[in-house]
């Protein structure tokens, strides 16, 4: 069954150098029982935070990098140079300047001209890792959308796929995208959501404290089947919780 931690940081900078080195503890305690670690990423400023971080030392050389596999948790419909892209952005912040295997960067092709092809090829790779995910680390958006899942989509309610398509996106970029669904995230042995930030501080407080309305609130339904749900927060964003306190 799920469990559900918390941990606050005092400071935003505080919080990613702590969860930078939980990673590196997580990820080797993987390799050492499985010989790789599945790490799908997650886009955004705070994510982008760490992935800088983890170039630099001590982290760069903790990290077993040669048995790391890199997945995205979602993607825009954009090209894979464009600024827009998850991977473009993971892959100037983190992956080029690192030692992962170019065949070990699992990418979405968000520039394909038929996403639901894209997204069906993308579920194939999932099913060599027999569709579990070791880390899915990620965001909450302050409409409690989380990856591309966004309020009232027709994605919340997929529960077959583990990857697909979506409409236009009700925020900028306004354009589709493809996105691990919830049987995806789920399945994984650990999700990690990192919220930094004071104007996420009554949204955070909404989805964790109030009523559970995930077609509303997307990331409500974010709930590990076997594995571990982590909140990594900074003051600020939790400034208004009581449960995490």
């Amino acid at each position: 069954m799920e469990t559900q931690t918390f941990f606050v940081k005092d400071t935003d900078q505080e919080l990613i150098s702590d969860v930078a080195q939980r990673l590196v503890e997580y990820a080797n305690q993987c390799v050492a029982e499985r010989g790789q670690f599945t790490f799908a990423l997650s886009g955004g400023s705070t994510p982008k935070a760490l992935y800088e971080l983890l170039t630099n030392e001590p982290w760069r050389s903790q990290m077993p990098w040669k048995n790391v596999i890199v997945l995205f948790g979602d993607e825009r419909a954009v090209p894979h140079d464009d600024p827009r892209s998850n991977y473009q952005m993971a892959a100037q912040a983190l992956l080029y300047k690192v030692g992962i295997l170019p065949e070990n960067i699992w990418r979405l092709r968000g520039e394909a001209e038929n996403l639901d092809e894209a997204a069906q090829e993308y579920e194939t790779r999932l099913h060599e890792l027999d569709d579990v995910i070791d880390l899915t680390l990620l965001g909450m958006g302050s409409d409690g959308h989380t990856a591309s899942l966004f309020p009232l989509s027709p994605v919340l309610t997929e529960m077959q796929r583990l990857c697909v398509s979506t409409p236009e996106a009700p925020l900028e970029p306004e354009v589709r995208r493809l996105t691990l669904t919830y049987s995806a995230i789920n399945a994984s042995r650990q999700v990690w959501v990192l919220v930094t930030g004071q104007e996420k501080a009554e949204r955070l407080q909404q989805v964790l404290e109030g009523e559970h309305q995930p077609h509303q609130l997307p990331i409500q339904g974010v709930h590990p089947w076997d594995g571990e749900l982590v909140w990594m927060l900074d003051s600020a964003a939790a400034s208004m919780l009581k449960e995490a306190k």
